[in-house]
C-alpha cells in the first residue's frame, strides 16, 4: 500500500509540478519580478520615461532562477500529492470510486483548502507591501487550512446534518477571527500590479491543483489495475 501511494504521488506531483511551474514562469513571475522593481526603487509611481529599461530588464531569463522555481514547484506538489493519495486511499477504503475524474473534484477540494479558503482574508502578496508578522501568518494559514480540509472531509464523508452545521463553522471561525493584518497599509508597488498578482497566483494554483488531482485518481487506478500481460511458461 505504501508504495503504491509513494509511487502515484510522485508520478501526479512532478507532471503537475512541472505543468504549474511553466505557468508560473509564463504568467506569475514577471508580475512578481515588476513587482520587485517597485520594492527595489528601481520604479515608481508616476515614473519618467528612464524606467523604461528597467521593465525591459524583465524579458532576461534568471537560468539558475528559472531552474530552482521549476525544482521546488515540482518538490512542493509532490508533497501537496502525497497527503492527497493518502486521502484518497482512505476515501477508497470507506466506499469511495477514485479515478481520473473524481480526482479532478479532489483536486478542486485541494484548491478550496490550501488556495482560496486562505486566500479569501489573506491574499497572495508581492513583495513590498505591507504586512504583518510572518510567524502569526503561518499560524492562522495552517489552522485556516486545517479547518477547511476537515470541514470539506465533513461534508463528504459524514454527510448529515450535523456535520454540515460543523463545516459551515470550521469553513467560517478562521475568516471571522480574521487573519493578522499590519498597523498600516503601504508600500511601493501599484495596488493593480498587486490585484493581478493576486489572481494569477489563484488561476495558476487552480489549474494545478485540478492536474494534481486528476493525476492522482489516474496513476492510483492504474498502480491497482490488474497485470493481462500473457504469462511465459
Amino acid at each position: 500500500m505504501f508504495t503504491r501511494i509513494l509511487t502515484s504521488a510522485l508520478f501526479a506531483g512532478a507532471a503537475a509540478g512541472l505543468i504549474a511551474a511553466l505557468l508560473q514562469l509564463y504568467f506569475v513571475q514577471p508580475v512578481l519580478l515588476h513587482a520587485e522593481l517597485y520594492e527595489g526603487g528601481d520604479l515608481v509611481h508616476f515614473g519618467t520615461d528612464s524606467t523604461v529599461s528597467a521593465i525591459q530588464d524583465l524579458g532576461g531569463i534568471d537560468a539558475v532562477r528559472d531552474g530552482l522555481s521549476l525544482f521546488f514547484t515540482m518538490l512542493i506538489y509532490c508533497g501537496y500529492a502525497l497527503i492527497l493519495v493518502s486521502l484518497m486511499s482512505l476515501a477508497e477504503a470507506r466506499g469511495a470510486v477514485i479515478s481520473a475524474r473524481t480526482g479532478l473534484v479532489w483536486g478542486i477540494a485541494g484548491f478550496v483548502v490550501v488556495h482560496l479558503a486562505p486566500g479569501f482574508t489573506l491574499a497572495p502578496e508581492v513583495p513590498g507591501v505591507a504586512a504583518a508578522d510572518v510567524y502569526e501568518r503561518q499560524i492562522w494559514w495552517f489552522s485556516t487550512v486545517a479547518a477547511s480540509g476537515i470541514a470539506l472531509w465533513l461534508i463528504a464523508f459524514v454527510n448529515n446534518w450535523i456535520s454540515y452545521g460543523i463545516a459551515a463553522i470550521l469553513l467560517l471561525a478562521p475568516h471571522v477571527i480574521g487573519a493578522p493584518e499590519p498597523d498600516v497599509f503601504t508600500g511601493p508597488v501599484p495596488t493593480e500590479i498587486g490585484a493581478l498578482f493576486a489572481a494569477r497566483a489563484f488561476g495558476v494554483g487552480m489549474v494545478a491543483w485540478a492536474l494534481v488531482g486528476c493525476f492522482a485518481g489516474y496513476f492510483w487506478t492504474q498502480q491497482s489495475a490488474p497485470d493481462t500481460s500473457p504469462k511465459t511458461a
